[in-house]
């Protein structure tokens, strides 16, 4: 439905200066809007104005049906509707409101889908072609690589979803495979041959199954807007293209977006540069930065620097952390939200004491009337939450993590965990079946008689007949549950157990590095224990208020705090930040300096990470810092730099405090008494 009747502006008096230029931009000219790049820094109003500006287009006439609107996610696209159906509705009745919400709005992928069902035939697909998830692609992938005779390999070959992911970001990067393997995936550079093999049979597999995976969608979309008369026939049906998030596209999107509007006109797109975080999704930032260049003349830059989140103070903080990048657009974030504290660098002891640090303040702020909703403990990789998610748990203060799994629900901890339950209680079969299952050549039937002849005791398995494809791991997995049984030396105990199973963590999984750093935070942990069965017992109390269930939201009506990566905190806010481990190693993170490209991204996550907080921002240094992957007989902790995006220079931005750690608890010793057996008493309550 065109709403041709209707040349009313509508309510604009909510929107600022830059705002209204950026929604009223091209309306009128006869040949369409010229191209127009809208540069909206954090919290500067980016929503609101690309609603406002497509409602605006349908108000002065444009055709619902010949606007396409991209986002990157279902839920930005429904969030982005519904407020474009609310503007429509101050000028429209509810049907005729509804009736024009753009018709091609949601994800580059859903609009690829759709346009190529519509093409199907003359592009060489089925109509009716299937399209597989992420882990129904990893499954044919592996069904090609062992029809290939991959997996039967001397070498280890990459597992199904390190060829999924060395696949996917070889076609979404438009990027030669070498290139990729070569600066992505440098372990796998060995097998090129054999990945260009695998890849070359799964595209045939695909097309023989007539089904498209997640990365053709886009693949598909671009080859078919390659081809002349099909490409103008599309582009020919939309007079605009909004895109939003322009900074996380990827070659083959703005390859995508050229061809649909390639002189630009009706095209805009909206992003920040300072919040381009998604390089390992192969997203580039030059999409962004080279935009205007692409048209002649030069598409327009409209610049959103009106900040309507952040107090002045945590403003100016961020905006002189950005500053220091040599690429970036020039803008300067303001506020109206004068005065605020500045933010804060905490310098603590340890990370055990930033983790106790962060509990304490977060209480306290509640206790002053803040929820726990309204604040957020952001983090650069996931296992940096480890020791405060337990601090957090003994503290009965309920939280959701978002980013990666949880700590304790991590299959590589849990296989830790089992292996010193099973060594302490050959009797607690769950921990032993999980522990067998880790070594290779032993499936479940060997699990079972593996636990069923440690029922006797773990000592007796040295003697067990272990089947020939296990034998030679068998005996050092034999010998450390038999040493752990006779003795324990805590906290050497969980290190033997971790150096034990690092090898099999490398073996079993890809992203093995992250893993073995979960394992040494495990270590960290259990440090600060007195006993293994201190360690054990407080790690598994109080279910289900403890961490295992904590992987969602709690009941809804129940206040929790917010633990979050900083990639999934993006697009978020919060009254009160706090940022863990604010130190060279973490931020940036060390597998993260080996470019300037690499570095520039990390000083962006510290910029999103800064830019969440309205009235409070928290940096967390401690001085102390673990280094994994460290011989077992060096220091592993080393004195940590403050990051090295707050240099002198940059320290009037931000108040400073030192936090002591508390002193060590006393560890009660054992009550002396008569001894009483308590499971006489409960088996006698049953006879």
């Amino acid at each position: 439905m065109a709403a041709t009747a209707i040349r009313e502006r509508p309510v604009l008096g909510e929107l600022n200066d830059a705002q209204r230029a950026a929604v009223e931009h091209g309306l009128g000219e006869p040949s369409g809007p010229a191209p127009l790049l809208v540069v909206a820094g954090a919290g500067a109003g980016k929503t609101n104005m690309l609603a406002h500006r497509v409602a605006r287009l349908i108000l002065a006439g444009a055709d619902p049906t010949r606007i396409m609107l991209a986002t990157f996610s279902r839920r930005a696209a429904a969030e982005l509707n519904a407020r474009v159906r609310r503007l429509l509705a101050k000028k429209l009745s509810d049907g005729a409101a509804e009736a024009a919400i753009p018709a091609y709005s949601g994800t580059f992928h859903s609009i690829g889908a759709r346009l190529l069902r519509d093409y199907a035939e003359r592009v060489g697909l089925e109509p009716g072609f299937t399209i597989h998830d992420r882990e129904d692609s990893a499954d044919l992938i592996n069904l090609v690589r062992h029809e290939l005779g991959l997996s039967e390999s001397k070498e280890r070959f990459p597992t199904k979803g390190t060829c999924l992911a060395i696949y996917s970001r070889a076609v979404n990067a438009k990027a030669e495979l070498a290139e990729i393997l070569g600066r992505h995936f440098p372990w796998c550079a060995a097998h090129e041959k054999a990945l260009r093999s695998l890849f070359a049979g799964y595209v045939e597999a695909k097309q023989r199954q007539s089904v498209l995976d997640y990365d053709d969608l886009l693949l598909y979309f671009a080859q078919m807007m390659r081809i002349e008369p099909i490409a103008a026939e599309i582009a020919g049906r939309f007079d605009h293209l909004l895109v939003d998030e322009y900074q996380d596209t990827n070659r083959l999107q703005h390859e995508i977006v050229l061809a649909l509007r390639p002189k630009g006109r009706g095209l805009t797109v909206v992003g920040d540069d300072a919040q381009a975080i998604y390089s390992f999704r192969a997203a580039t930032i030059r999409n962004i930065l080279d935009f205007s260049n692409e048209f002649d003349p030069p598409a327009r830059i409209v610049a959103l620097e009106q900040n309507y989140r952040s107090t002045k103070a945590i403003l100016d903080a961020s905006n002189a952390v950005i500053a220091l990048s040599p690429q970036r657009f020039a803008k300067e974030l303001w506020t109206d939200r004068g005065g605020g504290a500045r933010p804060v660098l905490a310098t603590v002891g340890e990370e055990i004491d930033q983790a106790r640090f962060v509990a304490m303040r977060v209480l306290a702020a509640r206790e002053a009337g803040a929820s726990l909703k309204s604040q957020a403990v952001l983090f650069r990789t996931s296992h940096h939450s480890a020791a405060l998610e337990l601090e957090l748990t003994r503290r009965n203060i309920p939280f959701v993590k978002y980013g990666g799994l949880k700590f304790l629900d991590a299959a590589h901890v849990k296989d830790a965990l089992a292996m010193l339950r099973f060594a302490q209680n050959p009797r607690d079969r769950i921990a032993g079946f999980r522990v067998a299952l880790t070594l290779p050549g032993i499936g479940p039937a060997s699990a079972e008689r593996i636990v069923a002849a440690a029922q006797g005791g773990v000592a007796s398995l040295a003697e067990w007949p272990a089947p020939a494809r296990a034998a030679a791991d068998f005996r050092p997995f034999a010998e450390i549950l038999r040493d752990l049984a006779a003795a324990s030396e805590w906290p050497a105990d969980l290190n033997r157990v971790v150096d034990w199973l690092r090898p099999h963590v490398e073996r079993r999984f890809d992203d093995f590095s992250a893993r073995l750093a979960d394992l040494d935070a495990l270590e960290r942990i259990g440090a600060s224990y007195p006993s293994r069965e201190r360690f054990l017992s407080e790690l598994t109390l109080d279910p289900p208020d403890a961490t295992s269930d904590e992987a969602g939201p709690p009941h809804r009506d129940e206040d929790y705090l917010i633990l979050s990566t900083i990639h999934s905190a993006k697009g978020q806010e919060w009254r009160s930040v706090f940022i863990l481990n604010a130190v060279d190693g973490c931020i940036p993170s060390e597998l993260a300096t080996g470019s300037r490209d690499e570095i520039e991204e990390e000083r962006r996550l510290l910029y999103v990470a800064m830019t969440r907080a309205r009235d409070e921002l928290t940096l967390i240094l401690p001085q102390r810092f673990y280094v994994h992957n460290q011989p077992r007989n060096g220091d592993k902790h080393v004195y940590a730099s403050r990051t090295r995006f707050i240099p002198p220079k940059l320290l009037g931005y931000f108040d400073h405090l030192s936090w002591p750690p508390p002193k060590s608890e006393p560890i009660s010793a054992r009550a002396e008494g008569p001894r009483v057996d308590l499971a006489e008493k409960m088996r006698a309550m049953w006879r």
